[in-house]
C-alpha cells in the first residue's frame, strides 16, 4: 500500500504537467481532468438528446445546506476548485454544472439558448438530485443566469450571491448589433495568444501569474481541435444570449437575501472594443457598477474588493471566500 501511494504521488504530478503541455484537447474536455467526479444528466431538449455535466461534491459532515456554483462564459465548473473544497470543508453541500454549450456538456449544432433555458436545465439536476432548495453563486456569465434562476425559481433559492457578474449594464444600448455570423468569425480567430491577452488585460491587469495559465488552457486547447468550429458556434450564440437578454431591469424584482461580491479593478464589458472610445471609458466599471446594483437589490449586501479584477475567487481567494462563508451562515 505504501509502495502505491508513493507511485501515486510521483505519477499525478506528471500527469498534470502532461496535462498542461498538451496542445489538442476534446470538445467535450474529455481527456481534461475535473477535480471532482463528473456526473452527466441526459437531457431531452429542443428536439435532441444532450448530456449535461456537473459535479456533485458531498461534504464529510453534511450541515444541511446546498450551494450552487454557476461559471462564466470563459470557464466551466473545474475552476471553482478551491471555492468546492472550502465549502464542502464547512459543510455545504456542492453543485457546479457544466452549462450546455461548455465544458465537458454538449456541443449541439443548433440550440436556442437562453438565460430562461439554461436555468431550466440546471433546475433538472436539482431535481434529478432530489435538492429542493439551495444557494445560488454565480460569477461573469453565472450572475446573469444566477440572476435568471432566482427569479424563475425564487422558492429553491435561499440566498444569491454574484461575484463580478457581467450584464449590469444594458451592452445592446452601448455597441452597434452584431449579427451571430459576426461573433462566430471572431471566435474562429481565438488561439492560445488572444485568449490569454484577453485575461491578462481584462481580468488581471496586465500582471500575469503562472498558476492563472491553467484557466487559458481549457479554453486555448480545445482551439487547436478540428471540431472547434462547432465550439466557436455555440460560443456566437452565448454571445447573442448575453447582448439581447440583459437582467438589468430586473435586479428590484429578486426577494431573497443577497450578496454582491466585486473585485473593484475590473473592466470586463462584452463588446467593449465595438462600442465608441468614449463609451469604452464608461463601460465596465465595476468600481461604480458594484454600489449601482446594491441600490437596486433590496436588502443586498455589498462587499467590494479593491485592486482585484473579473476573478476574486481565482486573484484574492482569501478576500472571496472568507465573506462568502460569513454570508452563507444561517441567521443567529
Amino acid at each position: 500500500m505504501k509502495q502505491l501511494i508513493f507511485l501515486l504521488a510521483f505519477l499525478l504530478p506528471l500527469l498534470t504537467t502532461a496535462q498542461n503541455k498538451s496542445n489538442a484537447l476534446d470538445i467535450n474536455l474529455e481527456n481534461y481532468a475535473y477535480p471532482y467526479p463528473v456526473s452527466f444528466l441526459e437531457l431531452e431538449d429542443q428536439q435532441q438528446s444532450l448530456k449535461m455535466a456537473y459535479m456533485d461534491v458531498k461534504p464529510a459532515q453534511h450541515n444541511g445546506k446546498n450551494i450552487l456554483l454557476l461559471h462564466g462564459k470563459n470557464f466551466n465548473g473545474a475552476y471553482w476548485r478551491t471555492t468546492i473544497q472550502a465549502l464542502t470543508k464547512a459543510g455545504y453541500r456542492v453543485i457546479a454544472p457544466d452549462q450546455i454549450g461548455f465544458g465537458k456538456s454538449a456541443k449541439p449544432q443548433h440550440y436556442q439558448y437562453s438565460f430562461h433555458q439554461l436555468a431550466a436545465n440546471t433546475k433538472k439536476i436539482l431535481d434529478h438530485l432530489g435538492i429542493r432548495t439551495t444557494a445560488v453563486l454565480g460569477h461573469s456569465m453565472g450572475g446573469m443566469l444566477a440572476t435568471r434562476f432566482a427569479l424563475m425559481y425564487p422558492g429553491v433559492t435561499e440566498k444569491l450571491i454574484l461575484e463580478n457578474p457581467i450584464g449590469l449594464e444594458d451592452y445592446k444600448t452601448m455597441i452597434p448589433y452584431q449579427t451571430i455570423d459576426n461573433w462566430y468569425q471572431s471566435e474562429l480567430k481565438a488561439d492560445q495568444t488572444s485568449i490569454k491577452n484577453y485575461q491578462l488585460k481584462f481580468y488581471y491587469d496586465n500582471k500575469w501569474k503562472p498558476e492563472y495559465d491553467e484557466w487559458v488552457y481549457p479554453l486555448a486547447g480545445v482551439t487547436q481541435n478540428k471540431q472547434y468550429p462547432l465550439v466557436a458556434w455555440n460560443n456566437a450564440l452565448t454571445y447573442d444570449m448575453i447582448i439581447t437578454q440583459p437582467v438589468v431591469y430586473e435586479f428590484a424584482k429578486l426577494q431573497m437575501p443577497a450578496l454582491l461580491i466585486i473585485g473593484t479593478r475590473d473592466r470586463t464589458a462584452l463588446g467593449k472594443a465595438l462600442a465608441p472610445k468614449e463609451i469604452q471609458e464608461q463601460m465596465g466599471r465595476y468600481d461604480l457598477l458594484g454600489k449601482a446594483t446594491q441600490a437596486k437589490i433590496p436588502g443586498s449586501r455589498l462587499v467590494e474588493i479593491p485592486n482585484i479584477g473579473h476573478l476574486p475567487h481565482i486573484e484574492a481567494f482569501d478576500r472571496f471566500i472568507a465573506p462568502l462563508l460569513d454570508f452563507l451562515k444561517p441567521a443567529p
